[in-house]
């Protein structure tokens, strides 16, 4: 098309989520229209951002110090621990303004397919904080998905037997949602996790 390193920059676009070959082309293409306003400020800022960032032992949230903005924030509580799978689901809280306690980063769920087991899990700076006794509850926030499920249930189990009291976010019908447009799976969840109505 314009020689290999637009060629390149395609391909390494392409590989971002959300992008596929036509979305990296267009991405590209605006870049490359304005190298000096668009292509090499960004270029600086992944620079910057691949020697800065790092994952904090603590959580495993990513940021430029450890432990990270958010464990170090004498405000937050600490005795209330929101268990997720992923960074993008600790951001998704954060923008929601809907958590004010701490986080822990699984980093995956249990997969047996996918060949990720218990090990493979960052559960270790939970159990360790849990054992020093800053923890009072912890909220597991895992995917609706078998995965999430399998790694809700096995992860209750070792909660359980520390003494902490362990909570799981609600599933099923989402504000704004119709009951004809959702799946069987989510219509079972929402029945079976129903509670008194607020009169």
């Amino acid at each position: 098309m314009g020689g290999p390193e637009i060629d390149r920059l395609i391909g390494m676009l392409a590989r971002l989520p959300g992008l596929g070959p036509r979305s990296a082309r267009r991405a590209a293409l605006a870049l490359l229209r304005q190298p000096e306003a668009r292509l090499l400020p960004l270029a600086r800022a992944m620079e910057q951002a691949a020697q800065a960032v790092r994952t904090c032992s603590s959580c495993g949230n990513l940021d430029t110090r450890d432990p990270c903005g958010l464990c170090s924030d004498p405000l937050r509580d600490r005795g209330l621990v929101c268990v997720v799978e992923t960074v993008g689901d600790l951001w998704a809280l954060e923008r929601a303004c809907v958590h004010r306690g701490l986080y822990q980063v699984l980093g995956g769920t249990l997969s047996a397919l996918g060949g990720v087991g218990p090990d493979d899990l960052n559960t270790a700076p939970l159990f360790a904080r849990i054992a020093a006794g800053d923890v009072r509850e912890v909220i597991l926030a895992l995917g609706a998905t078998v995965d999430g499920a399998t790694t809700t249930h096995w992860l209750g189990e070792r909660l359980a037997a520390t003494g902490v009291a362990v909570s799981r976010v609600g599933h099923g019908v989402p504000m704004g949602g119709a009951l004809d447009v959702l799946d069987d799976g989510t219509l079972a969840a929402a029945l079976a996790a129903r509670r008194p109505a607020q009169v």
